[in-house]
């Protein structure tokens, strides 16, 4: 029976939350039921954005930013570690903490600055994609990101054969990523003495110091934390403290594995831009399509661009299906609020497109490099306001329990969130003070319009890294999941007196029947509905006189007599046009107490286009719904 309201609480990714049991498994084979999760993860590392901002930093500065490079793992590593601790331990994602923690009003700044980082992140995406068509079919950019809105249905597709099948999908495009950047890396032949150098801490000028905050911001992704958390609560582990503890070790096994794979791509493309591009003088080359140009005739080889045509697309398509799940998870546990996931993509798709178009509509193709490393900088500017409250969520004792990670722990993240929220702060203030020295009237609108968003955006970092210090023990939080419970008075069978039934003629007709006689007994009335929803059914409604309708009529009364000669109280309606709309009037009219309806048995493809009708009546009704499974 369900009577979900729109303000009860869902468990993270509900359709595949608990999907992979790990419980009866031992040894090697317990450990690869815990893999995947951070692979997922991985993606968002080497994605589009990340290859910007290395052959940014490899063509401009060699091998003097791979200590940034190594940093960032380091920092990602240690974040995601507590983003998984968080979803183990607690069950909740790092969205739904926030809402149980934070004041309404600031989840909701919280979200739209999480929203604004996965648009950045979709935003790189989509570029790449484009330039990876463009790269290895010649197709013109404004038509490659025209195709990349059909992506859509690419994980409709993965998510309708569970999630290991999805994690197999990416762990493939990532091998592919990866082969490929290695048999680059043999072309390319790097100076070994000169690559060891590079990982000595150093900024040769303020430039570096960009594309550096970039580079945090395409390996520390924000959204990433956020579905990390997620992800981990879709393996069902043994209850208790030994389950979580052994939970945590093979999801700290599986980051380890997974993040250091993204490091040794990230090295890869930034060596390959030092080797080729640093080497020969060519410091200029930021933009993915002037590399992917310049590498034939460099490496004298016509595989190295072809492989690099292909590991842009593979990445780009991979970070896709990532970046859509993470924009569900902000969506849900910040505002609890669900809508169709393929809605969810092609709206965030949408929203990366128009900045693309207009960038290339204005500026040309060749400004696509720098849009990137910008998305990749905004992406660092939000990190501070996902970073902080994980770190309290899990230093939390109280929620926590034994699993509060350690106090040397905490120093370490506290030093990282520092470190990222200085090199923003001081970027802001570098990038706000060369705007109002170049610009001439328009200093009014900075000072009017961006210095106030930046106080803005500085008093809520200080408020989310207070307010958990300060919050008085025992202060009333708002509950993501039940925690409390009520007492149980009236436990009698409920009576339910206008039992309303739909009726698809298929074989679960029979047991919606059964199943709504035995809640409603013969003392109950009853309704069987069914809508016609032939083309010309949806058009001229109950004006159609075609023979299909009259079928079903003569069909849904043959029911109903069964019925009445077994002592039943039944009536017959019949309506016309769209389930999912009738079905809802049709309730109201018969002012039904329960309703009982079959489960279809659509495909996802059926789905896409026709919707869910269980999912949107039991939206549109007040009234209990009982859902049969087609047998």
């Amino acid at each position: 029976m369900s009577s979900e309201s729109k303000s009860a609480p869902r468990r993270s990714l509900s359709e595949v939350h608990s999907s992979v049991d790990a419980t009866q498994r031992k040894g090697w084979r317990k450990l690869l039921a815990f893999l995947g999760p951070a692979y997922l993860v991985s993606v968002g590392y080497m994605d589009p954005g990340n290859w910007a901002t290395d052959i940014a930093g490899g063509s401009q500065f060699g091998y003097a930013l791979i200590w940034v490079l190594l940093m960032s793992n380091l920092m990602a590593l240690l974040l995601q570690s507590l983003s998984a601790r968080l979803g183990i331990v607690r069950q909740l994602d790092l969205a739904q903490a926030s809402r149980s923690t934070y004041h309404r009003g600031v989840n909701f700044v919280l979200w739209v600055l999480a929203e604004i980082a996965i648009a950045a992140t979709d935003l790189a995406e989509v570029l790449g994609m484009a330039i990876g068509l463009k790269l290895l079919f010649g197709l013109p950019l404004m038509w490659g990101i025209t195709l990349t809105v059909l992506d859509t249905l690419l994980l409709l597709v993965l998510q309708s054969y569970g999630i290991r099948k999805l994690e197999a999908f990416i762990i493939a495009l990532v091998a592919v990523i990866g082969v490929s950047f290695f048999i680059e890396m043999l072309l390319a032949k790097p100076a070994l003495d000169e690559l060891a150098k590079g990982f000595i801490p150093s900024f040769p000028n303020e430039q570096a110091l960009y594309i550096a905050i970039g580079i945090i911001g395409a390996t520390v992704m924000p959204h990433n934390l956020y579905l990390h958390s997620s992800l981990v609560q879709t393996r069902r582990f043994e209850a208790g403290a030994k389950g979580i503890a052994s939970a945590i070790k093979y999801n700290l096994i599986d980051s380890t594995i997974a993040l250091n794979a993204a490091f040794f791509v990230n090295s890869a493309i930034l060596i390959l831009a030092a080797a080729t591009f640093f080497k020969n003088g060519l410091y200029e080359i930021a933009d993915i399509q002037d590399a992917h140009r310049m590498l034939e005739p460099l490496l004298g080889s016509e595989l190295a661009p072809l492989l690099f045509g292909i590991a842009l697309v593979a990445a780009g398509q991979s970070s896709t299906v990532t970046g859509t799940l993470a924009g569900q998870i902000v969506m849900e546990g910040y505002l609890n609020l669900r809508i169709a996931p393929w809605l969810r993509r092609l709206l965030t798709r949408l929203i990366a497109i128009i900045p693309a178009y207009v960038v290339i509509l204005l500026y040309g193709e060749n400004k696509t490099g720098a849009l990137l490393v910008f998305s990749q900088v905004v992406l660092s500017l939000q990190l501070g306001f996902a970073v902080i409250p994980l770190i309290h969520f899990t230093s939390d004792r109280e929620k926590m329990g034994e699993f509060t990670i350690k106090p040397w722990v905490q120093v370490a993240a506290w030093l990282i969130a520092v470190v990222i929220v200085g090199l923003n702060a001081k970027l802001v203030v570098q990038e706000i003070t060369s705007w109002l020295e170049s610009a001439q009237d328009g200093r009014f609108w900075i000072w009017a319009l961006v210095v106030p968003a930046c106080a803005g955006a500085a008093g809520l970092l200080v408020y989310i890294t207070l307010y958990p210090l300060l919050k008085k023990p025992g202060e009333p939080v708002v509950s993501v999941h039940h925690v409390q419970t009520n007492e149980l008075h009236n436990l009698e069978k409920p009576v339910y007196e206008r039992i309303a039934i739909c009726i698809d003629f298929t074989k679960t007709d029979e047991l919606a029947i059964r199943s709504a006689l035995a809640q409603g007994g013969t003392h109950a009335n009853y309704a069987l509905f069914h809508v016609v929803e032939t083309a010309g059914a949806v058009v001229y409604g109950e004006a159609i006189a075609d023979r299909e309708s009259d079928q079903d009529w003569l069909a849904l009364e043959r029911y109903a007599s069964q019925l009445r000669a077994r002592g039943f109280q039944v009536v017959s309606e019949i309506d016309y046009g769209s389930p999912k709309n009738q079905i809802p009037k049709m309730v109201e009219r018969f002012r039904a107490d329960m309703l009982v309806m079959g489960a279809h048995g659509h495909t996802w493809l059926d789905d896409l286009i026709f919707g869910t009708t269980v999912d949107v009546v039991r939206h549109r009704i007040s009234i209990p719904v009982f859902i049969v499974k087609c047998p």
